[in-house]
Formats: structure tokens, sequence, C-alpha cells
């Protein structure tokens, strides 16, 4: 029977009530001004129609006729350019002149027309980008899948990002899984796709099309919240490969259990790591190296060349660590390991890839 021990604080559970009604799915953020820049910019263009207005009026005011005292000072120019461009047009300022006329005809009409657009033109952009806004999403869930879920955008999230990017994940194949509305902003300001809400609830992970994801990595802050969500995620997709992070070495089997294909201890992980670099230094840094991928040493999987069928582990190209040979993970010395057989996949360390290469990296066998 085990139990789930608790550690900390978690923006996720500690955020889910408050946040359960901003539930939603937000895509990368497109370069937009701010509303109120928006309206500010779109007033000052119509003022700028009015002014313009009032000009070409006062220049021939000569040519328009005032029923009341038949005479057009400043006062009555801006009344008629303000009833003209509204489309109010009381009929007590008419141009009589031909010129007056004319001019009504070639600048005073497009300039009209052009202010109400002006006016009209923040509700149809509003509405416009609603419109394109949910073609995008549709057209983002049709064309989702094979994708990765990243529940938790903290320190341990940010860094399994960075690894599966540096290793060739395009960001359009990632969605980021978070409560805090803040967060989510910051992973579309880097081009990322993000659900707002609880990953503990099914409904939120649908969101992110959980059911369609090939990879599901689970980065909370709490261990229980990393059980619920890896039940719930499994219950799901039964499929996909997930990897969830505990803080507590004694909650590891619990994720297991609740089907996680692995389980890794940040805490003693961290630990180790430490220990390592006491006893030497040099190590530590190797290891640090083989685990930042992308520079340095990589640790990668691969699957077997077929000039490498029939071959012992030691005459690869590569340094090989580990044969993967169905669901058995053979040491480099295992006398099982060789020969190496066509279905096999090789853990291995190389040089790391200039960025215009590309090599096969972790991924589930083909």
């Amino acid at each position: 029977m085990f139990h789930v021990k608790l550690h900390g604080d978690d923006a996720m559970a500690r955020d889910a009530d408050e946040k359960l009604v901003s539930r939603r799915i937000k895509l990368p953020n497109r370069v937009v001004e701010k509303p109120l820049r928006q309206v500010a910019k779109r007033l000052l263009m119509a003022l700028c129609v009015l002014l313009l207005t009032v000009l070409i009026v006062w220049l021939d005011r000569g040519g328009y006729h005032d029923n009341a005292n038949e005479e057009v000072d400043l006062l009555d120019c801006f009344y008629y350019a303000t009833v003209t461009l509204s489309t109010t047009g009381y009929g007590d300022i008419v141009p009589y002149s031909d010129s007056a006329r004319l001019i009504n005809i070639l600048l005073i009409t497009p300039l009209r027309v052009l202010f109400l657009i002006i006016l009209v033109g923040t509700t149809l952009e509003v509405l416009t980008e609603r419109t394109r806004e949910e073609w995008r999403l549709r057209r983002w869930r049709k064309n989702l899948r094979e994708h990765t879920v990243v529940v938790g955008f903290g320190t341990k999230g940010r860094s399994a990002l960075q690894t599966l990017l540096a290793t060739g994940l395009q960001r359009e194949q990632i969605v980021i899984v978070d409560p805090s509305a803040k967060v989510i902003d910051t992973a579309n300001a880097e081009g990322l796709t993000g659900v707002v809400g609880d990953a503990t609830r099914s409904d939120v992970l649908l969101r992110a099309e959980v059911q369609k994801a090939r990879q599901i990595v689970i980065a909370t802050q709490r261990d229980d919240t990393a059980v619920l969500v890896t039940l719930t995620a499994r219950q799901l997709n039964r499929g996909a490969k997930i990897v969830a992070a505990v803080r507590e070495e004694e909650n590891a089997p619990l994720l297991k259990q609740s089907g996680a294909d692995a389980v890794i201890t940040s805490a003693s992980a961290a630990g180790r790591l430490l220990g390592l670099s006491v006893l030497s230094p040099s190590a530590g840094t190797v290891m640090e190296d083989l685990i930042h991928q992308g520079s340095g040493l990589d640790l990668i999987e691969r699957p077997v060349r077929k000039a490498e069928v029939g071959r012992g582990v030691r005459e690869t190209e590569d340094l090989v660590v580990s044969v993967l040979r169905g669901h058995r993970l053979l040491a480099y010395d295992d006398p099982h390991a060789s020969p190496l057989q066509l279905t096999d996949r090789l853990i291995t360390i190389v040089r790391a890839a200039p960025p215009t290469a590309h090599h096969v990296t972790l991924g589930p066998p083909d």
C-alpha cells in the first residue's frame, strides 16, 4: 500500500479553483497592438478626416448656403462636416455652386465613406479577429497529432522542453498545460500553444488533445498532483509515453502504478549529481554535459543500422552504453547484448550534431 508524500507548494493545485473559469486554449500570440492603442489611433484618424473635411468646406464656403443666415462661418463648417460625415444630413446647409457640388462628389463623399469605415472598423476587426482565431483553433485541432504535452511550465517543465527542442522537436508539436494564465502567456510569447486549467481534470487534458499525443511530460511541483495527472492522462491515452517527475523517491512506485512509463526523482537525481561532483568534479561535469542536449556529448537512442546487424556492441561506430531489445535493457558488457539484431535500439554517447544535422533521438520504437 503506497501513500503520497506531500512536499512544498504547487501552483497547479493552489490556483486550480480560481482558474477553473479560465480554462481555455491559447495559441501562440501574433503581434497585435493593444486595444486602447488601436482605439486611440482610430479616433485620431477620424479626427483628421473631420478636420480635413472642415478645411475643404471652409476653403469653398462661398459655394454653400445656410438657410438660417445665408452665411457660412467656421462653426457652420464644423457643423456641416459633422452631419455630413455621420450621414445625418439635416439639409439646412447645402452646397449650391457647381464647384461645391463637384467637391462633394469627388472629396466629401469618399471622406464620408472613410470616416464610417474608421468608426465601424474596430467592431469589424474584433469580429474578424474572433473568426480568425476560431478558424486557427479548428485548424490546430485538425492537424495536431503525435504531439507532446507538457504539464507544468515551471523549472522542470522548461528544462524538459529545452531538451526536447534541442533534439529537433518542433514548437508546433508542443502543448503546455498550466493553471496560471500568466505562465501560459509566457509560453505563447515563446511560440508555444498553451491550455489554461487544472491538468487533473480530464476536460482540460482533452483541450490539449492528449488523447492524440505521443508523449506526455508531467512536471508538477507536488507528487500527489503528478499522480492524479498521470492517472487521468493514462485513462485518456493508453498508448502515449508518459514521463513524470516526483520530489520524493518513495512516491516513484505509485507513479509507475498510475501509468507512468518512466519516473524521475528530481531531489534524488540532483543529490546524486551533487555527490558525484564532490567526489569527482570532472565526472560531474561530464554527466551534466550528457543530460544537456545539443552541446558537447549527447546521450541518444537510435535504431541499429543494417551494417551493424550481427556485429558486437563494441564494433559499432558510436560508444554504446546499453542495448534495448524488446522490453529488456541490456548493459554494453552483457553477453546477451551481442550480436546486435535489426530490431534492437542502442543507447549511445555521440558528439552533439551541428544545428543543420539530424539524428535519431530518444523515442519509442518505430
